[in-house]
């Protein structure tokens, strides 16, 4: 009989820095050996994708600039969950018609992913979206900032997949939703969890 799991208990935990979209949490964590060590954590409010799939099965791509890598990624629509409340699906609908200047008709739940655990709680679900309908010019969002200058195409599924083992696409968000998307199409999009479905990585708070 293997030995009980080590809860891992927080002994302190203190907020070190507070930002505009993340934190950063300090805890001190009683280890199995009785020691206690430093877990410094990015608190981060999580976010939703949309894998946006038209009729041709083209996929819709976003082309942004990423200070921290210092130059534009292709990217699937996306957005924080930063409306408090807000259904995750709802959110990423929002982000398809702000950043895409498209409704979906349909919304399906495709994965759910923690960013990096090892160093923040940030966790983000992706949804597939389809039967797209574009959004009147006059009623679109208009973005700020990077989103001012962001670039849209569409890409066939699997050149996009293809883009991504190539190394072209880079954006962990964008590789994970193709990748999983191009295998929900393998399996003629059976399975897929409702959009409501439990979500317990869902981060809660910013701080």
């Amino acid at each position: 009989m293997s030995a009980a799991a080590h809860n891992y208990e927080v002994a302190d935990s203190s907020v070190v820095y507070q930002g505009r979209i993340i934190a950063v949490r300090r805890d001190m964590v009683r280890m199995p050996d009785g020691d206690t060590s430093q877990r410094d954590v990015v608190v981060h409010p999580g976010a939703v994708g949309v894998v946006a799939l038209d009729d041709r099965e083209r996929v819709v791509m976003v082309r942004q600039y990423r200070h921290p890598v210092r130059g534009p990624l292709w990217e699937l629509p996306a957005g924080l969950l930063d409306v408090p409340g807000e259904p995750a699906s709802l959110a990423a609908a929002r982000e398809l018609a702000e950043e895409a200047g498209l409704h979906a008709g349909r919304i399906d739940l495709l994965v759910d992913v923690y960013a990096s655990p090892g160093m923040t709680d940030e966790a983000y679900r992706v949804f597939l979206a389809r039967d797209l309908r574009e959004i009147p010019a006059a009623e679109r969002y208009v973005g700020v900032h990077e989103e001012a200058e962001m670039a849209i195409t569409r890409v066939d599924l699997s050149d996009a997949v293809d883009q991504v083992m190539r190394g072209e696409i880079t954006n962990a968000m964008a590789m994970i939703g193709l990748l999983a998307a191009y295998r929900a199409r393998a399996d003629g999009f059976r399975d897929l969890r409702p959009v409501d479905a439990a979500w317990s990585a869902r981060p809660t708070a910013t701080g």
